[in-house]
């Protein structure tokens, strides 16, 4: 299994590096939007895409862009993020290219699933959050990261 982890910068690549252990069986392949992050994941292959966001759409189709093409290098079977745009870009294009798409919505969503959470629900094959009020038949929770 080839696992892709894409997050944005400080929480959401926080959470996502303490995910590191249930994949240790897998390749493990990293995105973020701090190219110094990779010092953070020595060992493992990894790339920088710059962060986009609603406010700037030129910016977050940059985003998307370079997502995908680390997507069709890479060809993972399984995408996982933790957010933001660039983990939302990946789960759907992951879906494209047939991988099985994983979004874990920030801890600091305490009182609604974040926007790209609520969009994720329609593309990725499980959502999960890490505050049990917020658990529905879309949305699992399962415990948090922190």
């Amino acid at each position: 299994m080839k696992v892709l982890a894409i997050a944005s910068a400080g929480g959401h690549w926080v959470q996502l590096l303490r995910l590191i252990p249930a994949f240790e069986e897998q390749s493990i392949i990293f995105v973020s939007t701090n190219k110094n992050f990779s010092e953070s994941v020595a060992g493992h292959e990894f790339y920088c895409v710059p962060d986009g966001n609603r406010w700037n759409k030129v910016k977050l189709m940059y985003t998307g862009l370079c997502v995908a093409l680390v997507i069709f290098k890479v060809w993972p079977t399984t995408i996982i993020t933790t957010g933001a745009a660039p983990g939302l870009m990946g789960i759907i294009v992951g879906r494209l290219i047939g991988a099985k798409t994983i979004w874990i919505d920030s801890i600091a969503n305490v009182e609604r699933m974040s926007m790209s959470g609520r969009i994720a629900l329609w593309v990725a094959h499980k959502c999960y959050t890490q505050w049990p009020h917020l658990a529905n038949n879309k949305v699992i929770f399962n415990g948090n990261v922190l």
